[in-house]
């Protein structure tokens, strides 16, 4: 399966679950403690940017058995992602000693999750459930200590909270918005490129939603921060789960006001105009310079390709 065949237009990666997250069993410790002990039970193990998968002839498995999970060296505490067809998910971290126990292993590995999405390693409609387990994992191994008194917190509501012994204040995992847009300007669009993209590859420009501002206010503000394009007319398209570690990618489009870039050094290394001919065949992999646009499994390349197939007029 290529990667345009598993990322439709409009579906990128990330986006498409097939739990039920059955927040109503978080609650029921000794619910989710039998769950854990089912055989049914079913578990992703995250490790940094990377995922525990198991090798299955050409191809790789995800979701593992609890045992699985455990003799390869995952931490016990699992946190409770939902139901699928009626057996619960868990997800579930790995210390650094434990993965690297697996270098050499021909049955398990520690692969890099963008590279196995990007290259359809892993069904796509696992890819939703897959990014839920590495937000909350990265979470609460960054989360540790009440941020109010500084005491040791601990897991409750099967993963979803952490609770402060000492003060008795609660935490909640927390999700970072950030817009992503397609600004255009009649049949042109404008990209950008960072310097860690790949050789020749420009994509959308994006950046954080800052504290008490708009979604409409910062499409407009970090357009005209690395570009100097003012632009108006912001839509809203679609969103995207991003986990990393755990923001959600909110794509809109806009209209350009001027056309005179003049990009942000610090941000960016590059930004320009592209028509319309130029832009399809970035995305087909087929421009004469060896230009290309983001990855189907980006919310950038739906973005850009929903305003190449003249669904999109906010430019017009």
């Amino acid at each position: 399966m290529s990667a345009f065949d598993a990322f439709p237009l409009g579906q990128p990666a990330f986006v498409s679950s097939v739990l039920d997250r059955a927040a109503h069993l978080r609650g029921n410790d000794e619910k989710l403690f039998a769950l854990e002990q089912s055989p049914s039970s079913r578990a992703y193990v995250v490790y940094r940017d990377s995922l525990l998968v198991k090798r299955e002839g050409e191809g790789v498995r995800a979701l593992l058995t609890i045992d699985e999970a455990l003799k390869c060296g995952a931490n016990p505490g699992t946190i409770f992602l939902g139901l699928r067809d009626g057996a619960a998910v868990f997800g579930m971290g790995i210390a650094q000693a434990a993965a690297e126990k697996l270098i050499g292993r021909e049955d398990f590995s520690v692969n890099e999750l963008r590279g196995m999405a990007m290259q359809g390693a892993v069904p796509p409609d696992q890819l939703s459930a897959i990014a839920m387990a590495k937000s909350m994992v990265n979470w609460h191994q960054r989360h540790g200590y009440c941020a109010n008194c500084g005491t040791r917190s601990a897991m409750k509501e099967g993963g979803w909270k952490r609770d402060c012994p000492s003060c008795k204040a609660e935490h909640f995992p927390r999700t970072d918005p950030v817009v992503i847009m397609l600004v255009a300007s009649g049949d042109r669009c404008l990209l950008g490129r960072q310097k860690q993209f790949p050789p020749g590859m420009y994509s959308c420009l994006a950046g954080f939603v800052e504290a008490a501002e708009t979604i409409e206010d910062a499409v407009r503000r970090e357009i005209f921060e690395e570009s100097g394009i003012r632009c108006t007319d912001v839509q809203y398209y679609m969103t995207q789960p991003w986990p990393y570690p755990s923001s959600l990618m909110i794509g809109c489009s806009a209209r350009a006001l001027n056309e005179d870039v003049v990009v942000d050094r610090v941000e960016l290394e590059d930004a320009r105009w592209f028509d319309r001919d130029e832009a399809r065949l970035m995305l087909t992999r087929k421009h004469p310079d060896g230009l290309a646009g983001p990855h189907p499994f980006a919310i950038a390349h739906h973005l850009l390709g929903r305003w190449v197939h003249g669904n999109d007029r906010s430019g017009a």
